[in-house]
C-alpha cells in the first residue's frame, strides 16, 4: 500500500487535495433549475442541513453555468440518482452538451409539481427547493434551499462516487 506524504494544506496542490477529498464516498445528484434559463449539472456536493425547517444544500463553483442560473432563480431541484443512471450523471457533467431546454431532450424528466423545475425520472429521490440563503465558500457558493416537495422511489441501488469512479450500493445488502 502506497501512502502519500502528509502535507500542510497550504503546500498541497489542487490535485492532491482533490484526491484526498475523493476518499469520501458520496451519492450523485443532478441539480436543476427551470424557468427562463433552464440548466442542469451533476453534483455530489449535496447534503441535508436541517429537518426543522427542512433544508438541504448544494455547492456550486462560481465559474459554472449553474452558478449564474441558481443566482437568478428562486427555485432548484435535486434528483438523487440510482445506480443505473451513471449515463445521466456523465451526460450532465459533460460541458459540451446542449444548453437551455435542449439539454433535457436526451433524458427522461418531468416538471416538479410545485415549482416546475425539471426532475430526472428514475431517480431514487427528488427535492424541489426554494433558495433560502447563500454563503460564499472559497471558489464555490453554498446554496441552501427550503425543501418544498419531495418524493422517494422504492429503487434501492444508489449511484456513488468514490476516488473519481462511479459505483453503486445496494441498500438491501447493508441491512
Amino acid at each position: 500500500m502506497t501512502v502519500e506524504p502528509t502535507l500542510p494544506v497550504e503546500r498541497a496542490d489542487a490535485q492532491v487535495l482533490r484526491r484526498a477529498f475523493g476518499m469520501f464516498a458520496t451519492g450523485v445528484t443532478v441539480v436543476t433549475v427551470g424557468g427562463g434559463t433552464p440548466h442542469a449539472m451533476t453534483a455530489n456536493s449535496f447534503t441535508a442541513v436541517s429537518l426543522e425547517p427542512p433544508l438541504c444544500l448544494v455547492c456550486v463553483d462560481r465559474g459554472a453555468i449553474m452558478h449564474e442560473a441558481l443566482s437568478v432563480s428562486c427555485f432548484f431541484g435535486v434528483s438523487v440518482l440510482a445506480s443505473h443512471q451513471e449515463p445521466v450523471a456523465r451526460y450532465f457533467a459533460d460541458r459540451t452538451r446542449p444548453l437551455g431546454m435542449a439539454q433535457f431532450n436526451a433524458v427522461d424528466w418531468r416538471p416538479g409539481g410545485v415549482t416546475g423545475t425539471p426532475l430526472i425520472n428514475g431517480a431514487l429521490a427528488h427535492f424541489e427547493c426554494e433558495v433560502w440563503r447563500t454563503y460564499e465558500g472559497g471558489d464555490h457558493t453554498i446554496f441552501i434551499g427550503t425543501v418544498l416537495s419531495l418524493d422517494r422511489q422504492p429503487e434501492t441501488e444508489a449511484l456513488l462516487f468514490f476516488q473519481g469512479q462511479f459505483g453503486s450500493l445496494d441498500a438491501n445488502a447493508t441491512r
